[in-house]
């Protein structure tokens, strides 16, 4: 799935029309529910604070959520406001959700590593004479 596929899918999947979000290269999204000035920074210092991962402590933990669109999954962490996008054409059709978990986690490990913004989707409420945007990376 190409970034603007993913983008969109993230628009359909994130509840919420006021959450301000975050995607990287990889698939991570961070979502920022108390968001700052510089939306990319804060959620780059949010990924590499909590998107390393360390297998056998919480930051190796994972769980899977299938999207209701059938496009594939969500894998969260140990930080709610970190999600990991996972696509069906990146696993077999009988992927198991461990496969599918694994796979999210080094993405996210990859994305915390590199820390490359591939969208930012501004909600925060306009300033008076300004409109929110959302803005590729």
């Amino acid at each position: 799935m190409k970034g603007d596929d993913l983008i969109e899918v993230l628009r359909a999947t994130i509840n919420g029309p006021d959450k301000s979000w975050v995607l990287f290269e990889n698939g991570t999204c961070v979502i920022l529910m108390e968001p700052e000035a510089d939306l990319a920074a804060q959620a780059t210092a949010l990924l590499r604070e909590y998107g390393p991962v360390h297998a056998g402590s919480s930051f190796g933990d994972f769980s899977t959520i299938t999207l209701e669109n059938g496009r594939g999954w969500v894998v969260t962490c140990h930080h709610n406001d970190i999600l990991t996008f996972v696509v069906r054409d990146e696993v077999s059709p009988d992927a198991m959700n461990r496969v599918v978990g694994l796979l999210g986690r080094s993405k996210r490990g990859q994305d915390a590593q590199e820390l490359r913004v591939l969208h930012i989707e501004d909600k925060r409420p306009a300033e008076p004479g300004t409109a929110p945007d959302s803005a590729g990376m």
